[in-house]
């Protein structure tokens, strides 16, 4: 453990870190303290002391550490103190020794030192002179501005001299500049600890302060993970490191090194943790064995009557555990366990102390254990149900292979999983039901229900908690298993296409729905034949076949009237509603109207639909404000019925990150108290790049590009992620990367969707800017930029075209759509070098209806273009109401854009007072030459056979120096100083 604190990235713990720097900061000015810094073993103390360490060196002051370690109860004295008097001796000069002079009992602590007469140190007077020795020694070692910083490690094995000593220190303080930190594991402090009662009294003294560490967070946790991998973690897996390590640093790197994917416990690990229990009574032993069968939690009553059952089994030979008085020995051994940190307390329950206490424990027992014990707890809550949920029962019956009570309680379970509104519980105990069905003889008469129904069931409950691949496979399943009743068949092709859709599969539903048409009589209307018509509507609609998806909607609202089937009635009319929103007030007039049908008829997800179709309807005209405030309802509708992860959920949630960043907002998103499945958490991860992107987030290149295996499944996410992706390129100064993914980019989509899809307008922008960037790097070193202009105005053409062509439907472009035209064409004039205020002009205010970043990102190139063009106090003007919005929003990137921007023009700007040094070292200056000829990073590193990440160094500390926002900006800056060669930018041979 010890070894890899030194080696793993330290991450996170800021406000720890800011308690302990102020309490140094106090030190230094002669206000001493002492900080106790509690938390359980491997969450980080270590770590955590080694970094303010580092940190309170390199702030001047003398940092010492001493150790304790545990050598049982009686340990040797004043261990820790006389390793930290060793580390003095040796850095402090002659402190030590003239102290010692004088106070003789000292010297005994010093391993080298000799004394002509044997001093007792445990004599009262010699023991005061000895403690206060070491206080003298610690005051001397502290000075103003160059504080004594006194690391005590592991102070729960302090020996009790020791403890005295720190007694004595907190005592007699008065002004010395001294800080003196003291670690120790909470879960080693059980009742009798002599440590706990010490903690309380020091802690009502006012120099003492205490620090409480944590466990990380799921965000520092997914910090840690991506640090400790070298890129992100996948998020089903991260989820499973954290709710297994529950955020303890040292657990989540042993199950990171064993394989994120897989449920097997590192054998270290488990050893570990057995460790403390093996040392207790057996039948505290028992009880965490059997308390360890139902995993983490076990709810009091039903432990109770488990362990009576055990203690009556005459199989369980010796009857270790409770004694013939089950009650009374049940309580015993549970104080006991509390008393030891394996078992505690949490709302009526009994929980491990860790989750993975409880996994090692488990995995301890025999095979032929597990089932027997599982058996025992399924007889108890089949006696009385009481004491469990059917979920529990059915999970004991499974892995106690009782498979037909298995069958039935996973059904119960379903059952009441769907009255509860909890989709994703209700499809697990369905597929239990389904994975027992074929060893369960008659399981249809003990259900009252066939495995068609089952499967039916299952898929929607799929679709309902967002598992759309999952819902299309069983409703698939279905549907084969139908073949020899076409009547029967017909309905469930029709729920096979909608889920279809949720996975834009749109020609296989709209297939589907057309087999189950001819099956379903026209001269005979039912809600069947009414739901068939709208779902081929809405395909049909999607494949921009509007004649067929009017007249199949018409025909669907027709039959839904005449079966009275509400539902189908209002989805139809929200396909009739899109295909009219040329006139959005009609458009929404008839969503409305639609939706209000649809929560008539009780039909929450057409009601869902109607709502995202409203939202989009809203936001495409550019009214933000109502888009925000129909995601704000929609949500909770969404919530409320358990469809938070559903396909319309989970667009709700796109909509309203997507809209929330717009308005500047670019705060990190909160996480939702039930972790999203797999679909939905790429989705709103690729939305949640937008804002990342804006902050300047440093892994925001990595998450995009973690998103590519995704492209292929849902054409939002490339669209989204990639030109997320593009951007951050950008900013970063990889500006051929950033071209050569655009360019990827709209190829993808071309193909996925249509050659004039509406978002390869804002790509184009993107890639235009990023060859503007490069074009302006190529000019300054002498090189053409013919190609990249070429590139640019073909990029331009695309965007106009597309805009003409590709139009949504009802004709009309959007405010988005054509805000990202006019920055197009903004750009294009940067890219051959005109870069036209009017035009920078017009782009700024087409973004002005409501889309903050983007409408400040345009005027900070107005301002530079103004500049240019020689009016320095419009540009000015501009300059610094971009720099009052970027730095509102807390856009990194772009505030030091502007700032550079005023640096070199010499803006009258606050905080944009150039740097006093500008001078780059031979290697920066090397490193600056290689990036003018528009080398990357690891380019630049394989000419120069140094690291990339050495690279990314020099280049972070020649914009520090240059006062510039990214490489372009460096390159210009450094050839009008003549900080670069005038043969920078001719190639270099790479050999």
């Amino acid at each position: 453990m010890a070894r890899r604190a030194m080696t793993t990235p330290f991450v996170a713990r800021e406000r720890q870190i800011a308690q302990l720097t102020g309490a140094l900061e106090r030190a230094s000015a002669g206000r001493p303290g002492v900080i106790l810094l509690g938390a359980d073993a491997g969450v980080g103390k270590t770590r955590l002391l080694h970094r303010a360490a580092a940190l309170a060196a390199r702030s001047g002051a003398t940092v010492v550490t001493g150790h304790c370690v545990d050598l049982g109860e009686i340990g040797l004295p004043y261990l820790p103190f006389a390793e930290a008097l060793g580390q003095l001796r040796t850095i402090g000069g002659d402190v030590v020794e003239r102290v010692v002079a004088g106070r003789p009992a000292l010297g005994r602590l010093l391993p080298s030192a000799a004394a002509d007469e044997p001093v007792d140190v445990e004599d009262g007077a010699n023991r005061l002179q000895l403690f206060d020795g070491i206080g003298a020694v610690l005051t001397a070692a502290g000075r103003p501005g160059a504080p004594l910083m006194l690391v005590l490690e592991d102070l729960h094995w302090a020996d009790s001299s020791s403890r005295d000593v720190l007694r004595f220190l907190v005592a007699r303080m008065r002004d010395e500049h001294v800080l003196l930190v003291a670690s120790y594991r909470t879960d080693e402090m059980h009742r009798r600890h002599p440590l706990r009662p010490m903690i309380a009294e020091m802690a009502r003294h006012p120099n003492v302060e205490l620090l409480d560490l944590p466990p990380f967070t799921d965000d520092e946790l997914r910090t840690f993970t991506t640090a400790v991998l070298g890129s992100p973690l996948p998020e089903p897996a991260l989820r499973r490191v954290a709710e297994r390590s529950e955020g303890n640093a040292y657990f989540a790197e042993e199950l990171l090194e064993a394989g994120a994917d897989t449920d097997a416990l590192p054998g270290t690990l488990g050893d570990i943790l057995r460790a403390r229990l093996e040392l207790l009574d057996p039948a505290v032993q028992r009880l965490a064995q059997l308390a360890s069968v139902a995993g983490r939690r076990v709810a009091e009553p039903l432990l109770r009557a488990v362990v009576a059952a055990d203690h009556d089994d005459p199989s369980h030979g010796g009857h270790v555990g409770p004694p013939p008085d089950a009650a009374e020995g049940f309580d015993a051994a549970l104080r006991d366990a509390v008393a030891h940190h394996v078992l505690a307390g949490e709302d009526g329950r009994i929980v491990f102390r860790h989750a993975l206490l409880a996994e090692a424990v488990y995995a301890d027992l025999l095979p032929g254990e597990q089932v027997a014990l599982h058996r025992r707890y399924a007889a108890v809550l089949s006696a009385d149900p009481s004491l469990g949920p059917a979920s529990r029962l059915a999970l004991h019956a499974l892995r106690g292979h009782d498979l037909p009570a298995a069958l039935r309680a996973s059904a119960t379970a379903a059952h009441d999983a769907a009255q509860v509104l909890a989709p994703a519980e209700e499809l697990r105990h369905l597929e239990t039901v389904l994975q027992v069905w074929d060893a369960v003889p008659h399981a249809a008469d003990e259900l009252g229900q066939d495995r068609i129904d089952v499967l039916t069931a299952a898929a929607g409950a799929a679709s309902r908690a967002g598992e759309v691949a999952r819902a299309v496979l069983l409703s698939r399943e279905a549907v084969a298993a139908a073949a020899d009743d076409p009547h029967r068949q017909a309905p469930l092709r029709t729920a096979l296409a909608r889920h279809l859709m949720g996975e834009e599969r749109v020609h296989d539903a709209l297939e589907e729905t057309a087999q189950a048409l001819t099956v379903l009589r026209a001269d005979r209307p039912s809600g069947d034949r009414a739901w068939a018509l709208a779902t081929h509507a809405r395909a049909a609609l999607n494949l921009d076949r509007d004649d067929e998806a009017a007249s199949a909607a018409t025909a669907a609202i027709e039959v839904a009237r005449a079966a009275a089937a509400a539902g189908a009635e209002a989805d139809a009319l929200t396909t009739l509603a899109v295909l009219v929103v040329d006139d959005a007030e009609h458009a929404a007039d008839l969503l409305e109207k639609a939706r209000d049908r649809a929560r008539e008829a009780g039909d929450i997800v057409t009601e869902l639909r109607c709502t995202y179709n409203l939202i989009a309807t809203r936001y495409y005209a550019g009214d933000l404000a109502a888009a925000a405030e129909l995601v704000t309802v929609g949500a909770r509708r969404a919530a409320a019925a358990g469809l938070t992860w559903s396909v319309f959920g989970v667009e709700l949630r796109v909509f309203g990150e997507l809209i929330r960043y717009m308005h500047g907002d670019l705060s990190a998103p909160r996480r939702a108290a039930d972790p999203a499945p797999e679909g939905a958490t790429a989705s709103l991860t690729s939305v949640e790049l937008y804002a990342a992107v804006a902050r300047g987030d440093a892994d925001a290149i990595a998450r995009g590009r973690a998103l590519r295996p995704a492209w292929h499944r849902d054409g939002q996410i490339a669209l989204i992620s990639g030109g997320c992706t593009v951007d951050a390129l950008a900013w970063q100064g990889d500006l051929d990367d950033a071209v050569e993914l655009a360019v990827e980019l709209i190829d993808h989509l071309g193909r996925v969707w249509s050659d004039f899809f509406l978002g390869g307008i804002w790509i184009a922008a993107l890639a235009i800017s990023a060859l503007a960037d490069g074009a302006q790097v190529d000019r300054l070193v002498g090189r053409s930029a013919a190609a990249k202009v070429a590139l640019g105005s073909e990029l331009l053409s695309r965007a106009v075209t597309t805009a003409e062509k590709g139009r949504p439907r009802g004709g009309r472009l959007g405010p988005e759509g054509l805000a990202w035209l006019a920055r197009a064409h903004a750009e294009h004039s940067r890219l051959i070098g005109v870069d036209d205020p009017s035009l920078w002009a017009h782009a700024t205010q087409a973004f002005e209806y409501g889309y903050r970043y983007e409408e400040t990102r345009s005027r900070w190139r107005w301002a530079q273009a103004l500049l240019e063009a020689g009016d320095r106090d419009l540009a000015t003007a501009h300059a610094q109401i971009a720099l009052d919005a970027a730095t509102d929003m807390g856009a990194g990137p772009l505030t030091a854009a502007i700032l550079a921007l005023a640096r070199r023009g010499r803006l009258d700007l606050p905080g944009a007072r150039a740097p006093a040094v500008d001078t780059l070292t031979g290697r920066e200056a090397e490193v600056l030459a290689l990036v003018a000829q528009g080398l990357t990073n690891r380019q630049i590193g394989e000419q120069l056979y140094i690291s990339g990440k050495t690279v990314s160094v020099h280049i972070s500390n020649v914009l520090t120096k240059l006062g510039a926002s990214g490489r372009t900006e460096a390159v210009a800056i450094a050839h009008r100083r003549g900080l670069l060669s005038t043969d920078a930018g001719r190639a270099v041979d790479t050999h």
